[in-house]
């Protein structure tokens, strides 16, 4: 079977162990806007007005810490700017 080129990756939902420090880099050093917040549980971020490229959670994470070596999950995720001299600004 082959993929329908059109086909995309909608968003992604990362569980964190602290929002405000999640937002500190995917919104402030990064540049993603916040799209929605649900308080301190959850926070949607995007590029470009999308609705959510990124949902990040503390619904079963806050407070917790990464897991060990050898655990199964996301391992990458890589965020494409156009050029270096976007990502710098």
């Amino acid at each position: 079977m082959t993929l329908d080129p059109r086909v995309d990756i909608g968003h992604v939902h990362l569980k964190v162990a602290d929002l405000d420090r999640a937002l500190g880099f995917w919104r402030d050093v990064l540049g993603f806007e916040e799209q929605a917040r649900m308080g301190d549980q959850a926070a949607f971020i995007s590029a470009g007005g999308y609705h959510h490229h990124v949902g990040l959670n503390t619904w079963e994470s806050q407070g917790g810490s990464p897991p060990p070596p050898g655990t199964t999950g996301l391992y990458h995720v890589a965020v494409r700017f156009p050029d270096h001299k976007t990502l710098a600004e």
